[in-house]
């Protein structure tokens, strides 16, 4: 039976292994290149492949989080819109009931004499109000018609910040409807319109600072956020100049040994001549 298996002399098979090995450094190579990556699997280093699919999958679930931060900003915003809506229709009430008052002791403390228009003024403004606080929700959540909000910070819930909401109508601010008949009725009016301010702005202040901490933790988590991926994208990315460098180093290097072994192979046919 013939023998079909071919010989290779000693220097044929160190050039080809030298060939092969070179050829399986530049895969690697064109990969990183290709990829962006130093580390593109478990095989190439499993220590940095798992440390950074960590780093990532915790990035991705505080992104997720970031877009609920973001969320809250918006409705303790719209709360805030609201309130300063109310103040302000709660400044002119003071206006009308205070006109009412002026008339009233004018009149040695009788009804004002526009009491029929001043008390209509005083309703719409108080319709009004109600009105706000029924449509300052945001997606389903309003804080001033007693909507509670929970903010959380961190991806295992163990941080979070709970905003409690308030009832902002004139019901829950204690103001009644007009009633400018004297002017001990009129004085109480303004004794309430006094009070549902400093309710509303002290409420605006609690507000403001719920805002604060809310957009402070929404800063800390983006800024968390680029810390992980930064961290994660130095265990696996490659630096493309040193793998370009790399890159031609190797397709020299082949060329060489393509060359090596051409001349191995002339060196054993010039031995087979002599037979």
């Amino acid at each position: 039976m013939a023998n079909n298996e071919v010989t290779l002399t000693s220097a044929l098979r160190t050039n080809l292994l030298s060939l092969q090995g070179t050829q399986k450094l530049l895969d690697q190579t064109q990969l990183r290149l290709a990829t962006g990556k130093k580390v593109n699997g478990a095989l190439d280093n499993a220590n940095a492949f798992f440390a950074s699919q960590s780093l990532t999958n915790r990035a991705n679930d505080l992104t997720r989080l970031l877009d609920g931060i973001g969320q809250s900003v918006q409705t303790l915003k719209a709360a805030d819109e609201g309130i300063k809506t109310i103040t302000s229709f709660l400044e002119q009430m003071q206006a009308v009931a205070q006109e009412a008052l002026d008339q009233s002791n004018a009149n040695s403390g009788g009804a004002p004499a526009d009491q029929t228009s001043l008390e209509a003024s005083y309703d719409e403004l108080i319709a009004q109000v109600d009105t706000v606080a029924s449509d300052a929700g945001y997606r389903g959540t309003n804080l001033l018609d007693q909507g509670d909000l929970t903010v959380t910070f961190n991806e295992d819930g163990t941080s979070t910040l709970t905003v409690s909401g308030v009832d902002f109508t004139t019901t829950g601010l204690g103001i009644s409807a007009a009633d400018f008949s004297d002017a001990t009725t009129t004085q109480a009016a303004l004794d309430e319109i006094s009070a549902a301010l400093d309710t509303a702005r002290a409420q605006a202040r609690t507000f403001g600072t719920n805002l604060n901490i809310i957009q402070t933790r929404e800063d800390f988590t983006q800024n968390l956020i680029n810390t992980l991926k930064e961290g994660s994208d130095k265990l696996v990315l490659a630096d493309n100049n040193e793998e370009g460098a790399k890159l031609l180093a190797l397709q020299t290097q082949q060329q060489l040994g393509i060359t090596s072994l051409s001349l191995a192979s002339q060196a054993q046919q010039s031995v087979l001549s002599l037979f």
